[in-house]
């Protein structure tokens, strides 16, 4: 796999080409990841659950996510690193420069941040010093107690809606990708379809740009309840480096996710 960059993503786009992204915490995971092709590789705020045990994202800490950044960035190859930004590190657009600048040093090549169109300022700050940022909207997990848990977002018309709005806003302030969370497949589509720039899916549908998912939920290892959206890949592989590849190749072919793991 030649290295993967943001005018990679940008030509999936316009060819019509799906592609593939996980999240990945350490070196070893990162380099079995790269190497069955996966494009981009997430250091998440999700290992504040499936590493730390935690019941939300909300425990992770810059100093925590900066620490498996630097091993992911050791192990990831030829993928793309892209890096949450954790719970309030936007309280400022001071602190966003700052904790987005140091997401950067330890290895981030796009910084992703939560939030709707009130964060146009802060991704203006940021693209004009050169951080490529990805917007997350849909299910922000860093808002799950304002939401009132992990529940699809979108499904009327007036809040579909505002996320297609909040999408353009994000995407004219500078966003050079959209990442959707848990929205019924219709607006994931129609999302997708509005915007120039490439949209990454995890229970958004099948015709989002590239799809998502967390690597433990992939591996069947995450304890609890199984999303609606997460199917386990190891049930059709021999091993670990089997799973990933089976999980590449479905999304290139468009086979994940399919209707049972749709909104």
């Amino acid at each position: 796999m030649k290295t993967v960059t943001l005018s990679t993503l940008q030509a999936f786009k316009r060819a019509g080409e799906s592609f593939s992204c996980l999240t990945a915490y350490d070196a070893s995971f990162a380099r079995a990841a790269s190497d069955a092709g996966i494009e981009v590789l997430l250091v998440g705020d999700s290992l504040g659950m499936v590493l730390q045990g935690h019941a939300s994202t909300l425990p992770v800490t810059l100093e925590e996510i900066c620490y498996h950044t630097r091993c992911v960035a050791r192990g990831k190859g030829a993928s793309l690193l892209m890096v949450d930004l954790p719970f309030m590190g936007n309280a400022s657009t001071e602190r966003l420069l700052e904790n987005a600048g140091e997401l950067m040093r330890a290895g981030a090549e796009m910084v992703k941040v939560e939030g709707e169109a009130w964060m146009a300022d802060g991704i203006r700050e940021l693209t004009r010093r050169g951080v490529p940022v990805c917007a997350h909207l849909g299910l922000t997990p860093q808002t799950v107690h304002q939401l009132g848990g992990y529940k699809v977002q979108g499904r009327d018309t007036e809040r579909a809606t505002q996320i297609l709005e909040d999408a353009r806003v994000l995407v004219e302030a500078g966003a050079s990708v959209i990442l959707l969370e848990c929205v019924p497949a219709s607006l994931g589509r129609a999302i997708t379809e509005a915007l120039d720039v490439p949209v990454i899916g995890i229970g958004a549908g099948p015709d989002t740009d590239g799809q998502i998912l967390v690597m433990h939920d992939v591996l069947d290892v995450t304890a609890g309840r199984r999303p609606r959206f997460v199917k386990n890949f190891m049930a059709e592989a021999e091993d670990i480096h089997g799973a990933f590849r089976r999980y590449h190749e479905d999304v290139k072919a468009r086979r994940f996710p399919a209707e049972e793991h749709c909104f």
